[in-house]
């Protein structure tokens, strides 16, 4: 694993990370906050954008599909085309392309144009995530990979715990097109922190096509991926049409989405600690254990969350438990791949948007033509699915896995 390192002793090395690093580090969180905030929007913006536009409320997720599928070929394809530039400088740009795509949304005069910023927001999330692990570990000497994943990652999280909700808030006391327009704002900030913080990241090696593909061959990197998709997108085609399950399932007020969500947020990055310390000791048994919270919180919403109180309180199991799959399952994949960090992570980055995009869309589908409270049976018979695939690799796992 390729990390920033000198002569110094270990122990030097240990006591005297500079601050700036750590700071660099930080930056990519922000940049990681505002991707995962721009693609996740629109889920609390869902019933105002539909009726503003006048579509439909499954007409309106695909504002969670576009992006995700577009992410979902940029994440692998991104690292092959920019061969060996600067790593910052890409970082850069592909955050002000977001700024770009965040301030159409804002203006955009129809569903199409909302939808043609969606495409280009879905670039910039998939290269930046493409990317952003590797550059956070790439900062710090090697003991400190772990709390510089965790912060990357945190960045994810703290954007479900603040960003969607406050965009939520933001939209419904003042008006949809100005959540977007204050995100574009935020972009700007991002640049501005990257600039600063980070210093010139030459790649250490090209990532080729024949790389990205040579990571099949081992067992945990597939089955990872799978889980991932399994997970992710099980938890979208629920997670997509939360505000409308909340007020037409529960009886939420729509004023109480915004604070719902923010329960939601604030579990998720508990889930997210919690999952990183049992991944350390046992990280297959880590994303089983989240793989049944998620599809029991799930199976329990639609069966007896008809009442506030109840829906409250399973949507904060729900979001503790999807909280550690991020970095669950990308501590299962590295442990497994150190030596092609970056290939494994687009690999795996290009997974988790194809599964936001498709659950969103399976989302839609469900809720238009079957009956909303469907998708969440759909979002727990995948995580029962993605369970028995991490406990199939038992015998690989324990193999492929070493510690990180």
């Amino acid at each position: 694993m390729t990390t920033v390192s000198g002569s110094a002793a270990p122990e030097f090395v240990a006591e005297q990370v500079p601050l700036r690093r750590w700071f660099g580090v930080a930056a990519v969180a922000m940049g990681t906050f505002a991707v995962v905030t721009s693609e996740q929007l629109p889920v609390g913006l869902l019933p105002s954008v539909s009726s503003a536009l006048g579509v439909s409320e499954g007409t309106a997720g695909l504002m969670v599909t576009v992006p995700g599928l577009v992410a979902s070929v940029a994440a692998p394809i991104l690292p092959v085309a920019i061969g060996r530039m600067d790593r910052r400088v890409v970082l850069l740009g592909l955050i002000t392309l977001m700024v770009g795509a965040d301030l159409l949304s804002a203006f955009a005069p129809n569903f199409a144009l909302l939808l043609a910023s969606r495409f280009l927001v879905g670039i910039a999330i998939g290269g930046f995530w493409a990317l952003a692990a590797g550059i956070a570990v790439r900062m710090v000497p090697e003991k400190f990979v772990p709390q510089a994943t965790a912060i990357a990652f945190g960045g994810a999280t703290a954007a479900n715990v603040l960003g969607i909700p406050a965009g939520t808030l933001i939209g419904e006391s003042t008006d949809w097109r100005i959540a977007f327009g204050v995100l574009g704002g935020l972009g700007l900030v991002v640049v501005v922190a990257l600039l600063a913080l980070l210093p010139h990241l030459p790649a250490t090696q090209a990532v080729h096509l024949r790389t990205l593909g040579q990571q099949f061959r081992n067992p945990v990197v597939r089955a990872g991926v799978l889980v991932t998709f399994l997970l992710v997108s099980g938890h979208f085609a629920a997670f997509t049409f939360v505000s409308p399950i909340l007020q037409n399932l529960a009886g939420l007020d729509k004023s109480a989405v915004g604070p719902a969500l923010l329960i939601f947020g604030i579990a998720g990055i508990i889930g997210n600690f919690l999952t990183g310390t049992m991944a350390s000791r046992d990280v297959r048994a880590a994303l089983i254990t989240i793989s049944a919270v998620l599809a029991t919180a799930l199976v329990l919403v639609a069966l007896v969350g008809g009442t506030s109180v109840i829906a409250l309180g399973l949507l904060l199991v729900w979001g503790l438990a999807f909280g550690g799959i991020p970095v669950g399952v990308q501590t299962w994949i590295l442990r497994a791949q150190p030596e092609s960090m970056e290939a494994a992570t687009a690999l795996n980055t290009a997974m988790f948007n194809l599964a936001i995009a498709l659950g969103a869309l399976f989302g839609g589908l469900i809720t238009d033509n079957v009956a909303l409270s469907a998708v969440l049976w759909f979002g727990a018979t995948s995580s029962v699915l993605a369970a028995l695939a991490v406990w199939s690799t038992r015998g690989a796992g324990a193999a492929s896995i070493t510690e990180a």
